[in-house]
């Protein structure tokens, strides 16, 4: 059983937060110059490669 590190816990939330979609207003605001989300990852196929000490 692995215990997270409060260190490693709040990168990971961090991270959680970085990955939700962009909101539409800010599409629509930019004429849809900025269209998503570059820090947007799926939990499957992309890995986070987090080294906490």
């Amino acid at each position: 059983m692995v215990k997270k590190s409060a260190v490693r816990k709040r990168m990971l939330g961090r991270r959680l937060k970085r990955a939700r979609r962009m909101p539409l207003l800010a599409s629509l605001r930019t004429h849809r110059k900025l269209q998503s989300n570059k820090f947007q990852r799926n939990w499957r196929t992309h890995k986070l490669k987090i080294k906490v000490k």
